[in-house]
């Protein structure tokens, strides 16, 4: 039986990840984590409160654990617009606040996660940690520029699960740390831009996650520090 965590259980694939894992008869208990909650009740569920942006909330939220065994961790939050900006479209875009705000969501926080929470990690059978990260944050990928702070935050998360993986090889040789790019979800982070996707590749969160947990599953340790997609290829830095 396993113990899960999810954080970032608000949005639309950590919430869908939350209603998987419900369902599944091998999990014995989730741990949800999210600043404004999930309107979910389960036997086997357990919400908390979390805010990314601050470290003190995450080192509280990973002492909210009574369980020193976890299998498998999922990293769901993220920003890439909010109600006062959105991705740049030049350089004229960048402001000072705005990149600060999303390398605080999409890096710095997954970062103090892994400080946090990795201690948890089961030691004694495979465990995951699996960062939501994007194909954007390939440099080798980029052929069309702009979105200067959502593409540096997921290069630089991609940067500390590459970290991440190499220190556990030596302290947890059972745990794999990946980055997994969900595709295109319908959701609130996509909602502005998903007239421009083309017919067929915009997915229900439930598909993405479906797909996810397939990766999750078959993953090994020679999987850890990679960024793999939704459909199982493996994303160059």
């Amino acid at each position: 039986m396993k113990n899960i965590v999810v954080i970032g259980s608000s949005g639309a694939i950590g919430k869908a990840f939350i209603e998987s894992y419900i369902k599944d008869s091998d999990i014995e208990s989730i741990f949800s984590f999210s600043r404004s909650g999930i309107p979910i009740e389960d036997k086997k569920l357990q919400n908390f409160f979390i805010d990314i942006e601050d470290e003190k909330s995450i080192h509280d939220a990973a002492s909210k654990i009574d369980k020193s065994s976890i299998d498998e961790i999922i990293v769901a939050s993220g920003i890439l617009h909010n109600k006062d900006f959105g991705p740049e479209k030049s350089i004229r875009d960048l402001n000072a606040d705005n990149l600060l705000k999303v390398l605080k969501i999409n890096t710095i926080g997954p970062a103090l996660v892994g400080k946090y929470f990795i201690p948890l990690l089961n030691k004694k059978e495979k465990s995951i940690l699996a960062f939501l990260s994007a194909r954007v944050g390939s440099i080798s990928d980029n052929k069309t520029g702009g979105w200067y702070a959502y593409r540096s935050s997921k290069t630089a998360l991609n940067q500390i699960i590459k970290n991440f993986s190499i220190e556990l090889r030596r302290t947890n040789p059972n745990a794999i740390i990946i980055g997994l790019q969900p595709g295109t979800v319908d959701s609130n982070l996509s909602e502005p831009f998903k007239r421009n996707v083309k017919e067929g590749n915009l997915f229900t969160p439930e598909y993405s996650v479906s797909m996810l947990k397939n990766i999750i599953d078959k993953a090994s340790p020679c999987d850890s520090g990679k960024l793999i997609a939704w459909d199982g290829e493996e994303i160059n830095p």
